[in-house]
């Protein structure tokens, strides 16, 4: 049971994620919303996965390792996608500009 409140959560995270991509204005905030998307709806489903499949500890193991891995890489890259924005001219639409300092 507890497996489809993870899959209803990952799946209103996906929608709302894939709407904030749709319906901003700037890669700096469609970033923001994909990596949501991606962190929370993505793990919310694999972790339902993992409650719900009917397989070895073996394959679940390899779902929360997925997860871990998921969670760990999908920040770094969106921070280095936005770095790699920042650096080739594109200016974010609302006034925060956290790299303006930055000399690298």
């Amino acid at each position: 049971m507890i497996q489809y409140v993870f899959l209803a959560f990952g799946i209103t995270s996906m929608f709302f994620g894939a709407l904030g991509v749709i319906r901003f204005e700037d890669v700096y905030t469609r970033l923001h919303a994909s990596t949501k998307c991606d962190t929370g709806g993505a793990m919310a489903i694999i972790f339902a996965l993992a409650i719900h499949v009917d397989a070895s500890l073996l394959v679940r193991f390899k779902f929360l390792v997925l997860i871990f891995l998921i969670s760990l890489i999908t920040p770094m890259i969106s921070h280095a996608i936005a770095k790699g924005a920042y650096r080739s001219g594109i200016e974010p639409v609302v006034g925060v500009d956290d790299y303006a300092r930055d000399t690298l």
